[in-house]
């Protein structure tokens, strides 16, 4: 589903320093992104879970944890989300450490707005989430429609669930990508969820057959056994 803009680029901004997250909000919604600012960890990883965000903007030394042990763990559940540290930290080593656990970019403060800008959109431009079609709009047969908060299968919406639409929009952000039953566990239901892995593989197993209904003789979503699913595009 096409529209004459764009839609605005959804930023997740970790700090908990209110007065520099009214800089870094001001500058990026005057800019036409959309800012969701949380000043503490856990937070940050519900808001995570619950949205549809294109870049994670990330502070380190937060009162309920350090910021790079989660952007560790995204990486490691197979996130591709580009992220970019905002740290007091400026020491080279400190810099090489959050690249090195998985940060796209790395800006010490002080900085200044117009930097921030500058970085912001790079990343964006980099994982292409800042072009008029992202990688799933582009998909000739199934579509997302994130506004409208569903899935559409040669334009026609698809019936799912919210969970089922939430899986779907989940993998369709990893394209090709193997991502874990935690990950998809963690991002679809929270991490104060008790659902089991289980839970996992059931909406699996009804978001697929939804898809073969549609898509008759493609198999988008891949098993891959003790890791976790990925989903292919149809041609």
């Amino acid at each position: 589903m096409y529209s004459a803009l764009p839609p605005a680029p959804r930023l997740l901004l970790l700090e908990d320093d209110p007065a520099i997250a009214r800089t870094i909000r001001y500058a990026l919604e005057r800019e036409g992104m959309a800012v969701t600012h949380c000043l503490l960890l856990a937070d940050a990883r519900r808001q995570w879970a619950l949205g549809s965000y294109d870049a994670l903007l990330l502070d380190i030394g937060l009162p309920d944890g350090n910021g790079l042990d989660w952007c560790r763990e995204l990486r490691s559940a197979g996130s591709i989300a580009p992220v970019l540290v905002l740290s007091a930290r400026g020491e080279e080593m400190d810099k090489v450490l959050g690249l090195e656990l998985g940060a796209d970019d790395y800006l010490s403060k002080p900085f200044s707005p117009r930097e921030l800008l500058a970085r912001t959109r790079a990343l964006l431009r980099r994982s292409r989430q800042f072009q008029p079609q992202t990688q799933a709009r582009l998909a000739p047969a199934l579509q997302i429609d994130e506004q409208g908060q569903r899935a559409l299968v040669h334009a026609q919406t698809l019936d799912l669930t919210r969970r089922e639409y939430q899986l779907l929009q989940c993998l369709m952000r990893s394209t090709g990508r193997i991502l874990s039953r935690d990950f998809l566990l963690e991002q679809v239901w929270g991490l104060d969820s008790e659902s089991a892995d289980r839970t996992v593989d059931t909406h699996i197993k009804t978001l697929r057959a939804k898809l073969r209904e549609q898509l008759p003789g493609q198999e988008l979503i891949t098993t891959h056994r003790g890791l976790g699913y990925s989903l292919s595009l149809p041609e």
